[in-house]
């Protein structure tokens, strides 16, 4: 069978699903008799509405003729009888007949709508007449006149031939006797009107002939039908629905029963009522009667509609009702199929806890299925048990016989290990097929063979079989080489009579030592250089201070690293750092160990060393490094160290302390610029260095966070008028103890840990929001930046976000960068000073003449001031150096169009000296000393 098929055989219809199917087709088919022979009903009793309708119209049509007649009657008896017409009809007086008639003529013919009269002698001749010509043929007429002579009785007639008229004649007496005939005839257009006010149909006048009369109304001939419409109500609607009609049904048609059209979204019938036979001599005359049936199709359709939803709607609720009738019972019968396989793997409590214990007092057929079905699991279960304990016999016996088969058969088959039994003796009795393959020999050269011949170890294995143990051994392979085998020895009972053997397995350990191997080199070393790393180094440093023996660690921590990354790349400060681990490994590895603890620092240990053969070994690394540089493209990068050495124990008993004092020593090689090595000497000294470090970082960390600092200005006077308009800004730190210490206390810690940008840039943010409070009055504060802040590339961009800020004018901002600072890093110095005056703010060149006093960078440094330093100002009434120097710097900076400010005056006697040297600002004690903000201009 296909699985197609297959699935088609387990697709199941449920019986709940075919009954509703069903009795679904047995009431839909219900429900459409039903709205079908609603829907014909309907139609049957519309029709007989019709027909009805329509022979009431016939009779409407037929008594309006009757009346209509009768009125013409009625009126020709007043015209008989008008005084003097009978004895003008027997004197054959004609003027005098026309006299009469023409008396009675505008009321017959403007009240009763007559449209002719003739007065008619016994021979059939006219005596007079109003109106229109007749339109009877002569014979037609004779004979009509011949009928009323013949029996004294008025006569009617309708008569159609050009037009419809209804004729009637009436004999006129004198004396008894008839003299003559009068004759009235009148248009059938009033019948029409009267018809439409009866039936509220419209109704028209045809008049149907072989052709076309002359100068009839081409609108009003209709084709198909050979007919003249005579007259017609509500001509612009009717009209074109008649013409619709004639061309869509045939006149024999329509003159055996109505005709309906559709006419836009309505729907229209026509009836067809006639009035006279058509003949030779007339034409056949019809009413029309134009009925608008719309309203009662559309209720027909609304209806049946309504019958067919009502059907529908109860076919739904009989479904529902059904769907709820069956849906429990089938629901049980389900529950039933769901459990009964179930009972064939056990499923006995899973039965009796789906069907539950049936109590109904009326029980049905599922019921006692139920019953029957609990019945059978409580029978199943118990012939289940039995078996169970009868198998379970021999299910032990069988186990008991093949876990050692399975248990054996699997290991020795599937297992990657070396497997090998032995006996008492230590021969080998079985091996594995994996042991076999990787040995690459035979079943048999190892059967019988010792195992320590087979497989040999530095030691022995013993002939202890009671007592598992473990070793590794050694194992050459012939395609494989060595391997390290991991062997578990382990007893193995061989009979009740024999001595135990012993079981043996093997793993192969040889990746797993080489990974060991490589994670140990992995943690020992750094990934960059190759050297040891921190980790290594501090623990061979630990154990060498266990030994408790001397020696020396030496820091080297290369100068000017970040150039080299920021001029040319990491991957060049990189390869600067393999050059020089591997100048340090291949001069120094024999005698020290040497690490890079991170970055750019390295480190070696010299066990048993003094302070003097340290020293040759720092002295002999600062030579190395001499001869490694690395050129990138323009770029030569040479190598420098500035190294610090300590001795174990002397500096430290612990690793940290030892790399705390080497640290120490280290800074203390960088600021000293005449060696790159520094062995420290006095440990409590290095102790006091490192508190007070930690304890001034953490102070200034308090500071900015607390905004403790504050602000503190000195006046820089003009001496030509002793007027000030210029403060430099100088900060303070208060304290725990809320007292100001100097600058000289925290600076320079703030500059060893970095932190010196963020002091720089809180006294710009509070100079700032100063120099808005104090710029109307024509203040200009100076604020000092320092060196470590011209390397800031955020600076520019955070003096611009606080200028906006605060509001401060830049032209009244003037920042000042010490002389040292700006020619170390000329280019730098000058980049950042140029971006300064950018922002409209002024320059000055701080403590010039101290440095390095190169008159060609002063030239190209764009400051506008220069300071002098102090050193030079004070001894300016007693040195003569000072003012050649002085006097120098002044001419100087005024051609170069500077103006110069000399600091440290502190007597009035430098004042003159200063004018003649047409120095422009004063600065010092004696002409202002620095004062809190508040004092200097009233603001708090």
């Amino acid at each position: 069978m296909s699985e197609q098929t297959s699935k088609r055989a387990r697709f199941r219809l449920g019986l709940t699903w075919r009954v509703i199917a069903l009795t679904s087709l047995v009431l839909l088919g219900l429900a459409a008799l039903v709205t079908s022979l609603g829907h014909d009903t309907l139609e049957r009793q519309f029709q007989e509405s019709r027909d009805a309708s329509h022979a009431r119209h016939h009779r409407e049509a037929e008594l309006a003729l009757e009346r209509a007649e009768e009125s013409l009657r009625e009126l020709a008896g007043v015209v008989a009888g008008a005084p003097g017409l009978a004895q003008a009809l027997a004197q054959g007086n004609a003027p005098h007949a026309n006299q009469v008639l023409r008396a009675h003529w505008p009321t017959l013919e403007l009240d009763a709508g007559v449209e002719q009269i003739r007065l008619y002698r016994e021979d059939g001749t006219v005596l007079a007449g109003r109106g229109e010509e007749s339109l009877v043929a002569p014979e037609r007429l004779d004979d009509w006149l011949a009928q009323v002579l013949d029996t004294d009785r008025p006569l009617g007639e309708l008569h159609c031939c050009d037009h419809c008229r209804h004729y009637t004649l009436l004999p006129v007496l004198l004396d008894g006797e008839s003299v003559g005939i009068v004759m009235l005839s009148r248009s059938l257009a009033d019948l029409t009107r009267q018809l439409h006010a009866v039936t509220g149909n419209d109704v028209a006048l045809l008049l149907r002939g072989d052709e076309r009369p002359e100068g009839a109304d081409p609108e009003r001939w209709l084709e198909n039908w050979d007919g003249q419409l005579q007259a017609i109500t509500r001509q612009a609607q009717t009209l074109p629905q008649l013409h619709l009609v004639a061309e869509a049904v045939e006149w024999s048609a329509l003159s055996r029963e109505p005709a309906r059209f559709e006419h836009g979204d309505r729907t229209v019938e026509v009836h067809a009522i006639p009035l006279t036979e058509q003949t030779e001599s007339q034409s056949g005359g019809h009413l029309l009667l134009v009925s608008d049936i719309s309203s009662q199709l559309q209720a027909i359709q609304a209806h049946t509609r309504n019958l067919f939803l009502v059907a529908l709607a109860g076919w739904v609720a009989a479904e529902i009702m059904l769907l709820l009738i069956l849906w429990q019972p089938m629901h049980r019968l389900r529950r039933l199929a769901q459990v009964l396989p179930g009972l064939a793997s056990g499923g006995f409590s899973q039965a009796r806890t789906a069907i539950p214990e049936q109590h109904a007092r009326l029980a049905d057929e599922i019921d006692l299925l139920e019953s029957t079905t609990l019945d059978l699991a409580d029978q199943l279960e118990t012939l289940e048990g039995e078996v169970h304990r009868r198998g379970r016999q021999v299910a032990d016996q069988l186990r008991a016989l093949g876990q050692e088969r399975d248990f054996i058969g699997s290991l020795l088959d599937t297992a990657h290990v070396f497997i090998v039994s032995q006996d008492a003796s230590g021969r080998i009795t079985l091996v594995n097929d994996y042991a076999l393959s990787t040995m690459e020999c035979s079943a048999g050269d190892l059967i019988g063979e010792p195992f320590d011949v087979a497989f040999p170890g530095l030691v022995p294995a013993g002939r202890d079989t009671g007592i598992p143990h473990e070793e590794e051994r050694p194992l050459q392979t012939p395609g494989r080489g060595e391997r390290i085998v991991a062997w578990y020895h382990a007893p193995l009972a061989v009979g009740h009579d024999e001595p135990p053997g012993r079981i043996s397995v093997g793993l192969d350990i040889t990746e797993r030592k080489a990974a060991e191997a490589r994670l140990t080199w992995l943690a020992q070393r750094d990934a960059l250089t190759g050297l040891h790393n921190r980790r290594y180094f501090q623990e061979t440093l630990d154990r060498a201070l266990a030994k408790g023996g001397r020696g020396a660690v030496l820091l080297a921590d290369l100068d000017k690293f970040r150039d080299v990354n920021e001029l040319s790349g990491h991957q060049a400060g990189d390869e600067l750092l393999r050059l020089v681990a591997d100048t340090l490994q291949q001069n120094l590895e024999h005698r020290s160990v040497i690490a890079r603890l991170g970055g750019d620092e390295f480190a070696l240990l010299l066990e048993h060393a003094d302070a003097d053969q340290a020293t040759q070994v720092a002295q002999h690394v600062a030579r190395l490094l001499e001869d490694v540089g690395l050129s990138i493209g323009n770029q030569r990068h040479r190598a420098s160290a500035s190294i610090g050495i300590v001795l174990y124990p002397d500096h430290g008993n612990a690793p940290e302390d030892v790399m705390a004092s080497a640290d120490v020593a280290m800074y203390k090689a960088k600021e000293n610029r005449a060696r790159p090595w520094h062995l420290l000497h006095a440990i409590d000294t290095v102790k006091d260095e490192l508190e007070q470090r930690v304890y001034w970082v953490d102070q200034l960390h308090q500071a900015l966070e607390g905004d403790t600092f504050e602000l503190m200005v000195q006046p820089i006077m003009r001496l030509a008028d002793r007027s000030v308009r210029h403060y430099e800004v100088l900060v303070r730190m208060r304290n725990t103890d809320q007292e100001l210490l100097m600058p000289g206390r925290f600076i320079p810690f703030a500059e060893h840990s970095g932190q010196i940008v963020q002091l720089d840039r809180w006294v710009l943010r509070a100079a700032l929001r100063l120099l808005k409070r104090v710029q109307a009055d024509g203040i200009s504060l100076a604020v000092n930046l320092s060196g470590q802040s011209l390397h800031d590339d955020g600076l520019t961009d955070y003096l611009t976000a606080e200028l906006q800020a605060s509001g401060a004018n830049p032209h009244q901002l003037i920042l000042e960068i010490t002389e040292t600072a700006a020619v170390t890093d000329f280019s730098t110095a000058r980049g950042v000073l140029q971006g300064i005056r950018e922002l409209g703010c002024r320059t000055a060149l701080d403590d010039f003449g101290v440095g390095f006093s190169s008159f060609h960078y002063l030239g190209q440094l764009p400051v506008d001031y220069i300071k002098i330093d102090g050193s030079f100002i004070r001894s300016l009434t007693h040195n003569d150096d000072s003012r050649v120097i002085v006097k120098a710097i002044a001419d100087i900076a005024a051609g170069f169009g500077k103006e110069a400010i000399a600091e440290f005056v502190d007597q009035e006697a430098l004042v003159p000296l200063l004018q003649d040297y047409r120095i422009a600002f004063g600065q010092g004690y004696h002409l202002g000393r620095p004062v809190p903000v508040a004092e200097a201009f009233g603001h708090g």
